[in-house]
């Protein structure tokens, strides 16, 4: 079975692929950020000899933005794999635009309500589109393999 998606729609995927890799690496420098502001470690080694920074594992900015780094985690990265599947499928090129465009932008303002401008319901909303975005593409993909 010879792999086929259309040339459009991979260059859309491919498109919002890196912004997705880029916004999920952009949170690792955000950690980095908090850390400094506060002026908390993971690692002894990383102190710098500041004698006012400290090792601590439960800095609650810290770790807000370590939790939003973590949901991109298990949010984006399995998307990659089933949205490849289901482009395979040949949806139409407006609808899989549509998609794809969605996800990327609930998973950035998905970050910007959680770690950024903590805001309720706004995080949920934005985590439910991107949620029931891939549950559509996975049940799309089993019915389409069964």
């Amino acid at each position: 079975m010879a792999i086929e998606i259309d040339p459009q729609l991979f260059g859309v995927f491919a498109f919002w692929s890196g912004i997705l890799i880029l916004k999920i690496m952009s949170m690792a420098l955000l950690t980095a950020k908090q850390r400094f502001a506060k002026k908390v470690f993971a690692n002894s080694e990383d102190l710098m000899n500041k004698s006012d920074a400290k090792v601590k594992y439960d800095d609650p900015d810290v770790e807000r933005v370590r939790r939003a780094h973590q949901n991109d985690l298990e949010n984006i990265l399995p998307w990659f794999l089933i949205t490849f599947i289901w482009l395979q499928t040949g949806p139409s090129v407006w609808l899989a635009t549509q998609l794809i465009r969605a996800f990327a932008i609930s998973r950035c303002t998905h970050s910007l309500f959680y770690a950024v401008v903590p805001k309720q319901p706004h995080r949920a909303l934005s985590f439910f589109v991107g949620y029931w975005i891939m549950f559509y593409e996975a049940v799309s993909v089993i019915l389409h393999f069964l």
